[in-house]
C-alpha cells in the first residue's frame, strides 16, 4: 500500500505491506538507524519515538496507522552541533554507556516534560492537579517504559533534571 509519513519535518511517500511496523519502515524503508529495535514487543522502549507529540513504541504501530502523523525520531530532534537541551545533557551527564537505548531514552524524556508541561499526572504524582515536580521516584515512573540494560538510570535521572531546568520546565505543571 502506498503511505505518506510526515518524518522530521518532511513527508515521505513509501510503498509498504501493510503489515510494516512504523519501525521497520524507519529502519528499512527511511534508512533512519537511530530508532533501535530491542524486543520488538513494546517491553524495551529502545524504539520510542514522538508522533503527534506523544511517545509511541514503533515496534508497536503499524507504519499505515501513522500515516498523515507528525513523527519525530531521535534525528529529528537535533542534529551533531545543533543538539536538543535533552540530547545535550545526556552527553553532559553520561546518560548513556553503550548507547543502544539512548535514542528511545531521549525521545521518551522529550515527551515526558510535554506530558508534564500539559498537566498529565502520573501514579508516583502527589497530586491529580499538579505542579508535577521532577522528584525521582516521578522521572522513574514516567520513564519506566525505557528500560536500560547498563543501567545507567542515575545519570538518565540527572540529565533529564538538568534539561528541564534548562527549558525552564522543572515545575512544569
Amino acid at each position: 500500500m502506498q503511505i505518506t509519513l510526515h518524518l522530521n519535518g518532511t513527508s515521505h511517500r513509501l510503498d509498504v505491506d501493510p503489515r510494516t511496523t512504523l519501525l521497520d519502515a524507519l529502519r528499512h524503508h527511511l534508512g533512519l538507524t537511530g530508532t533501535k529495535k530491542g524486543c520488538d514487543h513494546g517491553q524495551c522502549g529502545a524504539c520510542t519515538v514522538l508522533m503527534d507529540g506523544r511517545r509511541v513504541n514503533a515496534c508497536l504501530v503499524l507504519a499505515c496507522m501513522a500515516e498523515d502523523r507528525d513523527i519525530t525520531t531521535i534525528e529529528g530532534l537535533g542534529a551533531p552541533g545543533h543538539l536538543s537541551p535533552m540530547q545535550r545533557q545526556f552527553l553532559d551527564h553520561d546518560g548513556f554507556q553503550c548507547g543502544y537505548c539512548t535514542p528511545g531514552q531521549i525521545c521518551s524524556a522529550t515527551g515526558m516534560l510535554d506530558e508534564i508541561a500539559a498537566g498529565w499526572p502520573s501514579h508516583a504524582s502527589e497530586s491529580l492537579d499538579g505542579p508535577y515536580e521532577l522528584t525521582h521516584a516521578e522521572i522513574a515512573e514516567r520513564m519506566s517504559g525505557n528500560l536500560c540494560r547498563c543501567a545507567a538510570y542515575a545519570n538518565i535521572v540527572a540529565a533529564i533534571r538538568q534539561a528541564a531546568q534548562d527549558t525552564g520546565r522543572e515545575d512544569a505543571a
